[in-house]
């Protein structure tokens, strides 16, 4: 849908850094081609085409099309072409085709299912598979007919995406996942958090769930490694850079910010925001707009758009604080990763996948979820404290390199992998 994906952009991190270690990894576009900041390293094809499994979902006769015609549908420049002004998915109308999807071979994506599994097994004959979603997973018992090669899942956000199923739909999803996790030997997250929760709330097993880090490619933040807080320039930037949207709580950083003048007397504090934003979003932005004008505070905040891995460099290193409140509970994180690698300190809600990573980091503090006077107390108390931002940044540059690398989160998965492929021999 023309946007970064988070968990695309791990996948891919993951993926070259296996590389880099030795193995002959594949990242396999599914849905549509990746989208990703730093070099793609996906294989030029994509399988599950969105746009070929709708039409499959919503018009049998696509279920009988030649692979001539499929080829068209799948190829991976007319699906950039025809969602290049797509905004992001809608779940609430993609109940039956996620239903469908998990059926597998039963469903009606039939023919994609076999592909697949037909690719995998004869093309590349893989010793691990590891998808990247459960959503994605329904070919599993088909695979499982043709392989005996270790078959993991990485959990990282399918919980989001059900919750906004009817539901009914829901309901017959986590069905379809339970009846999968019998032909699947193991689950991936990156937090006891959502390890736990994703056990409950699937109803699989926790020990089938292992955690690996969460980690990114620190190459682009290294420019900042000598960067301190305490400097001459009385201005302070405060930043946010994710998804221009309600469950990113940017409207609760606006209220924030706006209290840190009012109420903090902290009128030397700017507000930075960047992000892609979708034009149905187009309305909540501007009413965060409406606000800051209400507030005289127009002129302190500055939005950049969308931007590329340096100018996301550039953007973090030159803030002081660094916030994406969001209202829903978070099961990645890697924003908050990229600005401690960049030596900027981070305020976060004390829920999700977050207290786990400040806590292994300690490059941040936490504040209540979903209150902005919370945030703005936090945040007042580093504004005033350059001392507190520079043994943050300090102790978060130190503890990313030494636990939140792509290297770190390749070995572990590594590891995992081979484990797997031991004890099944």
């Amino acid at each position: 849908a023309g946007m970064y994906c988070g968990s695309c952009m791990r996948d891919n991190t993951l993926a070259k850094a296996l590389c880099k270690q030795g193995a002959d990894a594949r990242l396999i576009p599914t849905y549509t081609p990746i989208r990703t900041d730093e070099e793609d390293v996906s294989v030029d094809q994509v399988f599950f085409g969105g746009i070929n499994i709708f039409l499959q979902e919503k018009i049998p006769l696509f279920r009988w099309l030649p692979k001539s015609l499929d080829r068209i549908l799948d190829r991976p420049g007319f699906i950039r072409w025809a969602t290049k002004n797509a905004t992001s998915t809608d779940a609430k109308k993609l109940g039956g085709l996620t239903v469908s999807m998990l059926k597998g071979a039963a469903g009606h994506q039939r023919k994609e299912v076999l592909r697949l599994c037909e690719w995998l097994t004869d093309s590349f004959q893989p010793d691990v598979i590891n998808f990247s979603n459960a959503l994605i997973a329904g070919c599993v018992p088909e695979l499982r007919k043709q392989t005996n090669a270790p078959i993991f899942v990485t959990l990282q956000g399918d919980d989001i995406f059900l919750e906004e199923l009817s539901d009914d739909y829901r309901k017959a999803a986590i069905k379809e996942i339970q009846r999968l996790d019998q032909f699947i030997d193991g689950y991936i997250t990156f937090s006891n958090y959502y390890a736990e929760f994703m056990s409950e709330y699937l109803g699989i097993e926790r020990t089938k769930i292992s955690l690996t880090p969460l980690g990114i490619d620190v190459t682009p933040f290294s420019a900042t490694d000598h960067k301190t807080q305490s400097r001459d320039d009385d201005e302070l930037t405060i930043a946010y850079m994710a998804r221009v949207a309600p469950e990113k709580g940017l409207h609760l950083l606006v209220d924030a910010f706006i209290l840190l003048h009012q109420q903090h007397g902290l009128t030397n504090v700017k507000l930075a925001t960047a992000g892609w934003m979708g034009e149905h979003r187009r309305s909540y932005f501007d009413e965060q707009l409406a606000k800051l004008a209400a507030a005289g505070l127009s002129e302190r905040h500055t939005y950049h758009g969308e931007l590329d891995r340096t100018e996301k460099a550039k953007f973090l290193a030159n803030a002081d604080i660094f916030s994406v409140p969001t209202t829903y509970r978070e099961p990645k994180g890697i924003f908050v990763l990229e600005a401690i690698a960049s030596g900027t300190p981070v305020v976060q809600p004390d829920h999700g996948a977050f207290p786990e990573l400040l806590s292994s980091t300690r490059g941040g503090l936490y504040c209540e979820p979903n209150h902005a006077e919370s945030l703005a107390s936090v945040m007042a108390n580093l504004a005033r404290s350059p001392e507190m931002r520079d043994r943050l940044a300090s102790d978060g540059h130190r503890n990313i390199h030494a636990k939140h690398t792509d290297e770190t989160m390749a070995s572990a998965t590594l590891k995992l992998f081979s484990d797997a492929c031991n004890k099944s021999t």
